[in-house]
């Protein structure tokens, strides 16, 4: 008779492939803030809801039977509305059919782009500090993520920097603006100097645009759907779920040449084949009925952002500026020497405030006390938070 196996021989011995990786900072952050009954300023989501048409819209859906598979690159509505508000806001004719295909989120989007188009042995260039996505989806192809820092206290790119770091196995450039978690947005010089150091390469871009409708202080937003050299080789990147403040649908798009979406859409369909039906459809009527919304909302997060600013002026907190996005970094160097996670951890157990350390978004990260908090939130969130904040 063989010898019966035991239970570490019945279970197959893995070998990661994210050996970096944990669990990531924004459930660590907010699993503490419930643990402790904190205000949570950590992970980036609203505490208010989105518009009632939007919410009213999901609901006919829903009743109408729109429940099961949706076509994979998204309802034809969708993409139509979609490419209509990609010409009214950035000049860009776009086809529906070929160039545009919606995903469960920009995070889907940005790992299919990768897994699309990048070769095991290949590299991709990103700018830290970067949203933690960005490095295992990179490695989980076989490739290399390249980090070419942005110093504060503006984090403007450094495109001799990054030209510097071009190789010949250089695949992908990653850009994000409004940047997250900085706040800091590109201008039409930073895309022409990405233009210049991309011309005659088959170096592709993939642009994160989630938050491309938070911008303040009369700042133009600057996609690369809007300049023509980079459109021909660029992903664009793009979220419903910030538009409408409704993160928990996970629904968004992206926007690339048809080459490029048709290798997007190959990978796409063996991911999650497709998006969140209903909400495909309320989001279409909602686009095609009331595209006052992201309209105002740069007006609408600016009063937040002021609002914050303001609070917290009383405080021994640091407050860098921001262009764009819905957080706020701040220096506590007047505070403590602690490092950033410790002092995050702090915050939570003693102050009962959840904050992100900015040391999560950097590969190797440099000597410095910065922290994030999140500003979409309702007022007297805020006030709260802020009141706890300024007894330090």
């Amino acid at each position: 008779m063989p010898k019966p196996l035991n239970n570490n021989e019945l279970t197959p011995m893995i070998q990661t492939k994210l050996p970096k990786v944990s669990t990531t900072i924004f459930t660590v952050m907010s699993t503490l803030a419930q643990q402790h009954n904190a205000i949570n300023l950590g992970q980036g989501f609203p505490d208010f809801a989105g518009p009632q048409g939007l919410h009213d819209a999901l609901a006919k859906h829903v009743s109408a039977g729109r429940n099961q598979y949706a076509p994979a690159p998204g309802v034809q509505k969708l993409r139509e509305q979609i490419a209509l508000k990609t010409e009214a806001l950035y000049g860009r004719k776009t086809n529906p059919d070929t160039e545009i295909t919606v995903v469960s989120g920009g995070s889907e989007a940005l790992y299919v782009a990768i897994a699309a188009s990048v070769h095991a042995g290949e590299e991709v260039i990103v700018l830290d500090p970067c949203y933690d996505s960005y490095d295992p989806a990179i490695a989980l192809c076989g490739a290399t993520a390249v980090h070419v820092p942005m110093d504060a206290p503006d984090f403007a790119p450094d495109w001799a920097r990054v030209k510097a770091a071009i190789t010949p196995r250089t695949r992908m450039i990653m850009i994000n603006s409004p940047h997250n978690p900085t706040g800091a947005m590109l201008t039409r010089a930073d895309l022409d100097a990405l233009a210049e150091i991309t011309r005659d390469t088959r170096i592709l871009v993939l642009s994160d645009e989630v938050y491309e409708h938070i911008y303040f202080d009369g700042r133009r937003f600057e996609s690369v759907l809007s300049h023509p050299e980079l459109a021909l080789r660029s992903f664009a990147v793009s979220s419903f779920g910030k538009t409408y403040h409704v993160t928990g649908w996970k629904v968004g798009y992206c926007i690339a040449p048809p080459e490029l979406t048709a290798e997007f859409r190959k990978v796409h369909q063996y991911l999650t084949f497709c998006t969140f039906h209903p909400a495909q459809w309320a989001i279409a009527d909602f686009l095609e009925s009331d595209p006052k919304h992201y309209h105002d909302l740069p007006h609408f997060y600016q009063e937040k952002r002021d609002n914050f600013t303001a609070l917290m002026q009383p405080s021994r907190f640091k407050l860098l500026p921001v262009q764009g996005a819905y957080f706020q970094l701040c220096d506590y160097s007047a505070i403590s020497d602690q490092s950033d996670l410790d002092f995050c951890r702090w915050l939570v157990e003693k102050v009962g405030v959840a904050a992100i350390p900015m040391s999560a978004f950097y590969d190797a990260p440099p000597e410095q006390r910065l922290i994030r908090f999140c500003f979409a939130k309702q007022g007297a969130t805020l006030e709260a938070a802020a009141t706890r904040l300024c007894a330090i």
